[in-house]
């Protein structure tokens, strides 16, 4: 049986090897032992030693003779396994499919990794100009259209905490008052739909509709990044298309027969 010291200390080792990996993935190039210590704000001989555990287990693999790791394989195939069983991410693929198919647009699936926004699942568009974005990349949630549907469910209160006061920041340099993201968080979630131009770029538009939960939380939404001209003059059919495939979507996940065809 183990001791009470031998738990926590055990306990912090696994800590410390997921906050190696995160940083890793939140970086998304290979680093030295080092600069992850360095990165998290670790000691070097521990990051070094639990490094040296994740290379024996590969989850990390070495990339170079300088000593340089990143994410291993066997993630990729524990990934693979999640997703097999993962009835949203299964699911969605079918319906961000169906989005690309009657709209010709780039669709894509969204979730909050933390107090960030991420895309979880993209298909691009069937045009010659097309639109895309890096699954994974973390992005402030005021910058987005889904992060007012993803925080609808908070509290004003929740929301403020979630959300680290620096992502009220535009690209532009503009502040987003909080009361105006809370405001637009409530609209969403009355309306089950928000759309926005992009703040990122001058170019695009982003619809979102939200995929609920038994609970009614909103755990994930379907969204269309459109150049802006296509966005106004298709507007109310493509806010159609997404708001029957999220619905379809929130179905299936309720064990519900599909609701919406490809036709």
């Amino acid at each position: 049986m183990p001791t009470e010291t031998e738990v926590r200390r055990r306990t912090r080792g696994l800590d410390r090897a997921f906050d190696i990996m995160d940083y890793l993935k939140d970086q998304r190039h290979p680093l030295r032992p080092n600069e992850i210590a360095a990165g998290i704000g670790a000691p070097k001989s521990t990051v070094y030693e639990i490094i040296d555990l994740l290379l024996e287990r590969k989850i990390l693999d070495r990339v170079d003779n300088d000593g340089r790791v990143f994410l291993g394989r066997r993630l990729y195939y524990l990934g693979l396994a999640h997703l097999k069983h993962f009835d949203l991410a299964r699911e969605a693929d079918e319906y961000l499919l169906i989005i690309t198919q009657k709209t010709r647009e780039t669709a894509q699936m969204c979730v909050l990794d933390g107090g960030k926004y991420t895309v979880a699942m993209m298909k691009e568009g069937k045009r010659h100009f097309r639109i895309s974005s890096d699954v994974g990349e973390l992005t402030p949630i005021p910058w987005t259209a889904s992060g007012r549907l993803l925080t609808a469910h908070l509290t004003d209160r929740e929301i403020e905490a979630l959300i680290p006061t620096e992502d009220f920041v535009l690209p532009d340099g503009n502040r987003l008052p909080l009361a105006t993201f809370i405001a637009e968080a409530r609209r969403a979630r009355t309306e089950g739909f928000f759309s926005c131009n992009s703040v990122s770029d001058n170019f695009t538009h982003c619809f979102a509709a939200p995929v609920h939960d038994h609970g009614g939380r909103c755990i994930a939404t379907l969204c269309i990044v459109a150049p802006r001209d296509d966005a106004l003059a298709h507007y109310a059919d493509y806010r159609q298309v997404l708001l029957d495939c999220a619905a379809g979507l929130e179905g299936k996940l309720k064990g519900e027969p599909a609701r919406f065809d490809r036709g």
